[in-house]
């Protein structure tokens, strides 16, 4: 879950998982797999950095590269 904020000032909290789609119409538009939209203060780039932030967290993805280590 991340937690974003309405036109109106109101936060909310949206399931990260059910993202379809993020686009600049100019205000930020968040698109669901449903196809409920919610329009949001944060940039495009606010909200998939702090979706990307989220699913890192819950270890759906991950974001940090090791180096140096070799297959044995």
């Amino acid at each position: 879950m991340i937690k974003i904020t309405r036109l109106n000032g109101q936060p909310f909290v949206l399931n990260a998982l059910y993202i379809e789609k993020i686009e600049s119409l100019p205000d930020t538009t968040i698109t669901l797999v449903n196809g409920k939209k919610h329009f949001v203060r944060e940039s495009v780039s606010e909200v998939v950095n702090t979706v990307n932030d989220y699913y890192q967290k819950i270890g759906l993805i991950n974001l940090t590269e090791k180096e140096g280590v070799e297959d044995e």
